[in-house]
């Protein structure tokens, strides 16, 4: 019964997680939407390609979204 409990717990930081993040796009301007927006693309697949590739997928991310970012905030 406590895994149960556990489980629903995981799901429902994992959704905070997710949804939160998209309320405090409200305020920003072009190029900050897009610096976001750019890092987490990035961050997801610098994830995806270093589980992928054997890697890690921690390391991954953080330069994918490093690099998203970078690219989104330049980009007009």
């Amino acid at each position: 019964m406590q895994s149960l409990s556990i489980r629903s717990l995981s799901r429902l930081a994992l959704a905070v997680a997710l949804i939160a993040p998209l309320a405090a796009c409200s305020g920003m301007n072009r190029t900050q939407q897009r610096a976001l927006s750019g890092g987490a693309i990035g961050a997801a697949g610098g994830a995806a390609i270093g589980a992928l590739t054997g890697g890690s997928a921690v390391t991954g991310a953080l330069i994918g979204g490093a690099g998203g970012a970078a690219v989104g905030a330049i980009t007009r």
